[in-house]
């Protein structure tokens, strides 16, 4: 009688184990699928980059050291690999993304342009899909670091080897231009 006892409550711990794993595996690969859908994202952001870059060669050729910075900082994020270092990468790509806005303030042809003002509304609607997808890639990363975290998972998580993952945030910066208060001309 007292083996019967030990055996169910092997068998329950090991089913439990079993939940315990399966659910970390979910977790994890609603994060990689959420991730995919950021990538369908960068797909058309990297192919429209160089529409937009030849769109203000023209205008800006004095401007090259920008130009290169975008140019660059898309080659990085096209050949990252993995998704810690595309985050990395793709923070880089904003960032010079952000460099060149600014620098195209000063081209008051260039943004009268039909061709840059078509490019930069697909950037813009591109961006405003991404930023939905991270939230939901992010939202998926929480739920998975949620996860690993909460004890007894985190016992275990570690032995099958599922870690705390990062967030896709703005990075430096992005951080940096949100604390600067907008300026505002009339």
């Amino acid at each position: 009688m007292v083996i019967y006892i030990i055996l169910g409550i092997i068998a329950v711990l090991a089913i439990w184990l079993v939940a315990i794993y399966n659910g970390l595996v979910s977790f994890r690969n609603n994060r990689e699928n959420a991730f995919a859908d950021i990538d369908v994202q960068l797909k058309q952001r990297h192919d429209l980059i160089p529409q937009l870059l030849g769109a203000v060669k023209g205008y800006m050729e004095h401007e090259r050291g920008t130009l290169e910075a975008v140019t660059n900082a898309r080659q990085k994020a096209i050949s990252a690999t993995g998704i810690n270092e595309k985050i990395g990468a793709e923070q880089e790509l904003g960032a010079a993304l952000q460099g060149l806005s600014i620098q195209v303030e000063a081209y008051p042809d260039l943004k009268a342009s039909q061709n840059f003002i078509q490019l930069q509304n697909e950037i813009s609607d591109i961006e405003n899909k991404l930023a939905a997808v991270r939230r939901y890639f992010n939202a998926a990363t929480k739920e998975l670091n949620i996860a690993v975290q909460k004890f007894p998972n985190n016992i275990f998580a570690s032995m099958f080897g599922f870690k705390s993952e990062p967030m896709f945030d703005l990075g430096v910066a992005g951080r940096e231009k949100m604390d600067v208060a907008p300026e505002v001309k009339f």
